[in-house]
């Protein structure tokens, strides 16, 4: 991996050193395989004499100079990734040249070459901390500099960074030095990428937009799309935050091998390059692209325009563009209802994450860089977001939103650490925000929240109380704002008849303002989602959820109840055969194709890992009997369609359905509306290969049709997901060879799990444990956090593999990021247990 720095580490170097500004200069013309990176820096040192270091990693080091004085090159330390600089002076320039290795990894720069066009195309990614990749630098959040960037480049290429360049003429471009800003957050792509151009202009200012695909993917890029949900963005952002977009333009690009959804780069944002859609998809797809761009928009501001210190923040960073994104969302573009795909997308994440035993407080401890890389997770993200829009209702949406104003006003271009943030907030609302913190932030797990009522003999509650019980293991008890309400059965549906806002206390709150009311057919804690926390329901509102789910009117009330028995289900509470059934007999009540679509793949999860075996046959022909009904009634050509026949396909295993698959792919079965893709077609395919109808001379047949990267990765997976021994051994070498780009190694991965007979994944249990150690060591940080979460034999669902686990952590002792990840297995394994053991007692 590129370094492990730690916080300590850079601590030291903080108060050490002030960074003034970087001169980097790049000739990508070099080769394939590396290129030249000739970096200056410009610093000074509070205590000249003092040593400190330069962060430089894959690279073959040319020349070290130091004020003026040649250092031996050989002073580079590539394991660690760090040059040392001796005797530093008050003022100091170094300048380092050196030969840097293109990443296939996905991390730092990285090159791609299109199957389509031959053409190569290069980004960047670093964060967290992989820019010293590209040149060599301080490489922390809180040294931030002058970046002015030099790029030598074929003639015909587009060259893309922070800022606009002041000159490119004949393959070499410049451009001026940027602001202030971290080294995670600058960025180059570059490469013949396709380009479409607008503007943004309002009160004066004017910004640039750019929208960037590769060439071969040009004819299905929707910029139009994209441009009116960055405008509606700045339309929203420029009001709340009452200041401008603070820098001189703004493109957005979408590149290939991407690791991650997108990256805050400062005015040159990425995204993973799935959002350009070749092949049709439902309005969920375009939702979650929206949320994407917002979500990175909002960074702008918090995240680039005022930085974490250090990494411990990175919750409150994303936290707070992910709640702003759907702030966002909600209010200003065509998706109202983005406050229920929260509900029922992120924090089910949410809930999920917090009640893993690695599950940690959302303020975490970050003592490195290798610690925070396993830390973009639910918590970080979907539970930090969950826990702001609660703090929002305790203090007041214009009270927060003063307090951020004031925020982005004291700390412009600085560094900040969350204390800076409740100030702001404090001030503005008049709430000490301490008790808030310690109980929300600084611990770790979830509530979980009852109704608790008594009735007499004419149905009207005597006493009402809500019950709150924590986790032995986080047994913290914490404060809640919730809207309790109490909805009716109607013949208009079932609809919200009360609802009761107050705060939640302790392990049992009354609730006087109830007592009277008569006992509605459902009662909603956490109505309107105002909290954090598991919610559970009294045996009459179940019964009346487990009868009429779908009557419920509303989005947000119904997928809260979805939420709730999908969470019961986990938890070993619902038998999952029964959450099926109630799936299956409440789908066609559901209105939002997001949601849908979200409760048939839990169905699916359900029935495949946590029904008792011997029922999942029957799971499977259940749900493809249904769906197959609903995907010949749906309207044609409707996402309903679409969501259905995606979702068949995936449960499909009896001959009468796997004969349906394969008309659709050959089309001796037509449906009318659906217009079977080139995403389709691989997506039926697969299914083919899983259940043994197909094989890979079927899977090369396809990559023909479709000589594109996304063939390529459909290919691999599809190559891999064919059940035989011979085929996964084969999958097997090929990702533990380490040859593999990011890309084709997670589809291979992909495909190596997919199975419907586990058996055939039951000898990769010992040789997973015999590899998981070296490639932690030896792969890069990305590559070998995704071979030890998805390669770890989640599906070998029995109590030896959980044995295995714990044998491996007490003999090995692994670094606690690794034993993090296989802690996380481990538990994934007793919860599909426990909920099997729930669902055979059921039958």
């Amino acid at each position: 991996m590129a370094g492990n720095l730690t916080r300590d580490e850079a601590r030291e170097r903080a108060r050490l050193l002030t960074v003034e500004s970087y001169e980097v200069d790049l000739d990508l013309t070099t080769g394939a395989e590396t290129f030249v990176s000739d970096t200056t820096i410009r610093f000074g040192c509070a205590e000249p004499g003092a040593s400190s270091f330069v962060d430089l990693h894959d690279a073959t080091v040319r020349e070290i100079t130091l004020n003026g004085k040649a250092l031996d090159p050989g002073s580079y330390d590539p394991e660690k990734g760090r040059v040392p600089l001796p005797g530093l002076a008050a003022e100091n320039e170094l300048r380092v040249v050196s030969d840097n290795a293109y990443s296939r990894t996905g991390e730092g720069l990285h090159r791609f070459v299109d199957p389509v066009d031959q053409e190569a195309y290069l980004y960047t990614q670093f964060e967290t901390c992989d820019a010293h990749r590209m040149y060599a630098c301080f490489d922390q959040p809180d040294l931030k500099a002058r970046f002015e960037l030099s790029v030598t480049a074929p003639e015909h290429w587009q060259v893309i960074t922070n800022n606009a360049p002041d000159r490119a003429e004949g393959g070499r471009w410049h451009f001026p030095a940027t602001p202030g800003i971290s080294t995670y957050i600058t960025a180059l792509v570059a490469g013949p990428y396709h380009v479409e151009r607008d503007e943004y202009v309002a009160d004066g200012q004017r910004i640039p937009l750019g929208a960037y695909c590769r060439a071969s993917l040009a004819e299905h890029f929707d910029a139009d799309a994209i441009f009116e949900v960055t405008k509606q963005g700045f339309d929203f952002f420029r009001d709340v935050f009452a200041r401008p977009y603070p820098f001189d333009k703004y493109d957005q690009l979408f590149v290939p091998e991407f690791n991650a959804g997108a990256m805050e780069n400062a005015g040159c944002v990425t995204f993973l390059e799935d959002y350009v859609f070749r092949s049709r998809v439902t309005d969920a797809a375009y939702e979650r692209r929206a949320e994407t761009i917002l979500h990175e928009m909002a960074h702008m501001w918090f995240g680039d325009l005022v930085t974490m210190r250090w990494w411990d923040d990175l919750w409150l960073n994303e936290s707070f563009a992910t709640y702003m994104s759907v702030l966002c969302q909600s209010e200003a573009t065509r998706w109202k209802g983005a406050w229920t795909t929260f509900a029922n997308l992120w924090k089910a994440w949410a809930y999920r994450q917090d009640q893993l035993p690695s599950t940690h407080p959302i303020s975490a401890d970050i003592p490195d860089i290798r610690a925070v890389e396993v830390n973009f997770d639910g918590i970080t993200y979907a539970k930090g977001a969950s826990v702001l829009k609660q703090l929002v209702a305790y203090v007041g949406r214009d009270n927060f939103i003063s307090g951020v104003r004031a925020y982005f006003d004291r700390h412009a271009w600085g560094n900040t650490s969350l204390s800076d943030l409740l100030d702001a907030l404090e001030e503005t609302s008049g709430r000490d925000l301490t008790s808030w913190s310690k109980e929300w932030l600084e611990t770790a797990g979830v509530n979980t929240l009852r109704p608790s009522y008594e009735i007499d003999d004419e149905g009207r509650f005597t006493s009402f109380a809500v019950l709150q019980e924590a986790p032995e293991n986080h047994p913290t008890l914490r404060s809640h704002r919730v809207a309790i309400g109490l909805y009716d059965r109607t013949d208009k549906g079932i609809v919200r008849r009360r609802r009761v806002e107050l705060d939640v206390v302790g392990a049992r709150t009354e609730v006087a303002e109830l007592v009277g009311e008569s006992r509605p057919d459902l009662v909603l804690v956490n109505d309107d989602d105002l909290t954090y926390a598991k919610v559970r329901l009294d045996e009459h509102s179940l019964r009346t959820l487990v009868s009429g789910i779908g009557e419920i009117t509303e989005g947000l009330p119904r997928a809260l109840c979805w939420s709730a028995a999908w969470d019961m289900c986990r938890d070993a509470e619902l038998a999952a055969r029964d959450y099926v059934r109630l799936v299956l007999s409440g789908i066609r009540g559901v209105t939002d194709v997001s949601v849908a679509q979200t409760l048939l793949r839990q169905a699916r999860l359900a029935t495949s890992q946590y029904a008792d075996p011997a029922w999942r046959d029957t799971g499977y022909r259940l749900l493809a009997d249904e769906l197959h009904t609903l995907l010949t009634e749906a309207e044609p050509g409707s996402d309903w369609q679409l969501s259905y026949t995606q979702a068949f396909v995936s449960v499909a295993a009896s001959d009468e359905h796997i004969a349906y698959v394969r008309g659709l792919l050959d089309g001796s079965t037509t449906l009318n509306g659906l217009v079977v893709d080139t995403d389709l077609r691989w997506s039926l395919l697969r299914r083919l290969v899983v259940r043994g109808a197909a094989g890979e001379e079927e899977v090369e047949a396809e990559l023909r049709r479709d000589p594109t990267a996304a063939g390529e990765r459909h290919a691999a997976a599809g190559r891999a997901a064919v059940p035989t021994a011979e085929a996964k051994a084969a999958a097997w070498e090929r990702i533990i060879g380490g040859e593999l780009p990011n890309a084709l190694f997670r589809a291979t991965l992909g495909g190596l799990v997919d199975t419907d007979d586990v058996s055939l994944l039951e000898p990769y249990v010992e040789k997973y444990f015999a590899e998981v150690g070296r490639t932690w060591s030896s792969w890069s940080s990305d590559m070998a956090s995704t071979f030890a979460e998805s390669a770890y034999p989640f599906l070998v669902i029995s109590p030896a593999t959980i044995d295995r686990t714990t044998a491996y952590i007490e003999a090995e002792n692994p670094p606690s990021a690794l034993r993090r990840l296989l802690v996380e297995g481990r538990d994934g394994v007793a919860r599909a247990l426990r909920a099997r053991e729930k669902d055979r007692q059921s039958a």
